[in-house]
């Protein structure tokens, strides 16, 4: 290939440009980060990175490949471009060997096609590990928009570079125990969008606070005046976030009352999934521990020992709750692809998407916490993994 004379020295210049973009949430809160670099020193010539507001991973990534592809035109107009980038999606796509289906995308490819003449660039994958400096840029442009100021470049990209690389010596042990367990439910990023669930707990009935079991066979209690005021400042948290895009509710009184105001309040519908309604407990509705223990002590000694024993009065197992919270996962995977969606639902159901998420055993539900009007999160990506983001988060109610 041929290329027309350029740069001091009458030869070809070259840049190697890495870019990287994120969203803390899917969509949310976003920014993207690019560097310029010289491929012979490995000098960092430009840095770029911005705050975007509320986007998509994918998104971010497609502008944090512009802004690198700029930045290298304007060093140089004739130069000859290799980006480096961490998104297999991105690079696969600018590389032509897979479609651009998204909307969103392809107007933003088209126009990095454009910043240089065709073959004058060239693309490819590396790994996560490979592209910290664009990374570290992305999460300084978000850093800064969470504080609500513009990204600029603080300190030296050696003394930045060299503080991560000294953190990732010393949490290395951390994150290998951490990849151990996790790493089937991580989703590379070149997966698209997750399905991401914020699963809300309904507020307060006045059976709350007395701890007595409140399933779906009981009296189906609406919300007390604190559960009401609980949902109102979960609802004024998530307006503030932005990110939720549809509600889905289970069918009992308090969840459909939790989910109107949050909804209302985002200007969204409530759709009903009978999936999402809690355990039914048999004849233990409406009694506390204590009180099944007095009574049934031997129904509840059993129902602790094995998640297949139903409460006494033929109520509902854990197993086949975990059965049909595993079908209503499945079935609201598949509606919300790409999407965050609040699911407004109860303890055990809430309990047992974690569970099923962290692929941990039956008896986890009985060491989680989960506060009334608490928020989790899990994200559900293309290739059947899952990915716990929140657990049990309650400042919304401080």
């Amino acid at each position: 290939m041929t290329h027309p004379v350029a740069g001091s020295q009458g030869r070809v210049r070259e840049f190697v440009v890495e870019a990287d973009g994120g969203s803390r949430g899917n969509p949310g809160p976003a920014g993207y980060g690019a560097v310029v670099l010289d491929p012979a020193t490995g000098e960092s010539l430009v840095e770029a990175a911005e705050y975007l507001g509320v986007v998509t991973n994918n998104v971010a990534e497609y502008r944090g490949l512009l802004a690198g592809l700029r930045a290298a035109r304007e060093l140089d107009p004739d130069a000859v471009v290799h980006v480096r980038m961490d998104s297999k999606l991105v690079v696969e796509q600018m590389s032509g060997r897979w479609k651009i289906k998204h909307p969103d995308m392809k107007p933003l490819a088209a126009e990095a096609a454009r910043v240089f003449p065709p073959g004058r660039v060239t693309y490819e994958w590396i790994p996560r590990a490979s592209n910290k400096h664009a990374d570290r840029l992305a999460n300084e442009a978000m850093d800064a928009g969470a504080r609500g100021e513009t990204w600029s470049p603080s300190g030296s990209t050696a003394e930045l570079d060299a503080t991560a690389d000294a953190g990732a010596r010393a949490a290395g042990a951390d994150v290998r125990a951490a990849k151990a367990v996790a790493s089937p439910g991580w989703g590379p990023p070149d997966m698209g969008a997750p399905a991401t669930f914020v699963l809300l707990r309904h507020g307060e009935t006045p059976l709350t606070p007395q701890k007595r079991f409140s399933g779906s066979g009981g009296s189906d209690p609406s919300l007390s005046s604190v559960g009401r005021e609980q949902a109102e400042r979960v609802a004024a948290s998530l307006a503030r976030r932005g990110t939720i895009e549809a509600v889905v509710a289970s069918p009992l009184a308090r969840t459909r009352e939790t989910a109107g105001v949050v909804a209302a309040r985002l200007g969204l519908e409530v759709a009903v999934d009978e999936g999402l309604r809690e355990t039914d407990f048999g004849a233990w509705e409406g009694l506390t521990f204590g009180e099944v223990r007095d009574r049934y002590p031997e129904d509840l000694d059993a129902w602790l020992a094995s998640p297949d024993a139903e409460p006494t009065g033929g109520g509902e197992s854990f197993a086949a709750t975990g059965v049909r919270v595993a079908a209503a996962r499945d079935r609201l995977v598949a509606a919300y692809a790409g999407r965050t969606v609040l699911l407004v639902s109860h303890v055990t159901p809430i309990k047992t998407f974690l569970r099923l998420a962290l692929g941990a055993p039956p008896e986890s539900l009985f060491r989680m916490e989960l506060s009334a009007a608490s928020l989790s999160a899990v994200a559900y990506y293309a290739d059947g993994g899952a990915s716990v983001r929140l657990f049990n988060e309650t400042s919304h109610l401080r």
